[in-house]
């Protein structure tokens, strides 16, 4: 096998000339925007895991959503054709539960903003969950819900005032439903931090507690992290010292892939999941700033990316990447690349 990637400062995608299945025992799936979008199924999902899975990939669903339990999420999932047990699902709100466990004494009250996915975190680890600051509670923690109102936010402004640890499962500031994108957990942390000029400890993508808390939990030996995601999946993934594949099935765009930093490079892309039944071919430098990948080459001119050839349009994008991130590594900055690919309908 060959399997390339470009280095913890990545300067180009990498390649890997057999389907991902087989390079990586695990993978490691962001759930909105990768699997679904609120109730339904992204295109090819459904289809795309049940191959990898017959492949021998083992799949776990890796999310910053900490508003329901792992089972409900495993239910959901099986409903849409996804077989999935309560232990495949890994949120930010076991990441939160471990962090506030190890800052309070066992049986302590937490106080919960949040849904059900916090509170059966909290028990999970020995904590009583709470509603009110007239409870008691040693801590507070705070995640996704949509029942989350003003109420809500103020009693933990009022507990994070008075100098309780404050640990917010994940700071997303958007969340795709099957509607579009919508407010995520991050403006409502916003709220809070807004209110007691606070800020609280984070446990969810893209930093390091939630990945230990994936690592526990799947024992992968060498996994792949899957998502839509520049600054959650894919820096989650870097801060790892773990491959990437990006999916186009939910936040990014490729205007945001070329414009990304170093810590926001994924390993691999592709349209949707169907990219991980295949390898993945390599990008090479092609001298004078150029990339090609497939029967495309990409470069920088007059600050603008140029790409000629023809072939598979995220060949197209790959190739892309290589001159984009190459200009911006040597102090360029992100080039123009909206002709580019509008060649490509991308």
């Amino acid at each position: 096998m060959t399997q390339t990637t470009a280095g913890p400062d990545r300067t180009f995608p990498g390649g890997c000339d057999r389907p991902l299945t087989e390079a990586y025992d695990t993978a490691l799936l962001d759930l909105d925007g990768v699997v679904y979008a609120g109730p339904d199924a992204i295109g090819f999902a459904v289809e795309s895991l049940a191959a990898a899975r017959e492949a021998g990939m083992r799949l776990a669903y890796v999310t910053n959503n900490a508003s329901r339990p792992p089972a409900v999420v495993a239910a959901h999932l099986t409903e849409l054709g996804v077989p999935a047990e309560p232990a495949d699902v890994i949120n930010s709100a076991q990441a939160a539960a471990r962090l506030v466990s190890e800052r309070v004494p066992a049986g302590s009250k937490v106080l919960v903003v949040g849904g059900a996915g916090l509170e059966e975190a909290l028990v999970e680890r020995g904590l009583v969950p709470v509603r009110s600051l007239e409870d008691g509670p040693a801590a507070v923690v705070q995640g996704y819900d949509p029942t989350v109102g003003w109420k809500d936010l103020a009693e933990a402004s009022y507990a994070v005032g008075r100098g309780l640890p404050w640990v917010a499962s994940n700071t997303d500031m958007s969340i795709p439903t099957a509607r579009g994108i919508a407010p995520g957990n991050g403006t409502l942390v916003a709220a809070v931090r807004a209110a007691t000029g606070v800020e609280p400890e984070v446990a969810g993508k893209p930093l390091p507690p939630m990945h230990r808390e994936t690592v526990i939990r799947t024992g992968a030996r060498r996994p792949l992290v899957v998502g839509d995601r520049l600054d959650t999946d894919i820096e989650g993934a870097h801060n790892g010292g773990v491959d990437s594949l990006l999916v186009f099935t939910g936040v990014t765009t490729p205007v945001m892939l070329l414009a990304a930093p170093a810590r926001h490079r994924p390993t691999y892309l592709a349209a949707d999941l169907r990219g991980l039944l295949t390898g993945q071919p390599e990008v090479a430098a092609v001298g004078g700033g150029a990339y090609r990948c497939g029967g495309w080459t990409a470069s920088v001119v007059d600050g603008a990316l140029h790409l000629e050839g023809a072939g598979d349009r995220y060949d197209g994008l790959r190739a892309l990447c290589g001159a984009a991130w190459t200009a911006m590594d040597a102090g360029a900055g992100a080039p123009d690349g909206h002709k580019a690919l509008a060649e490509l309908a991308l």
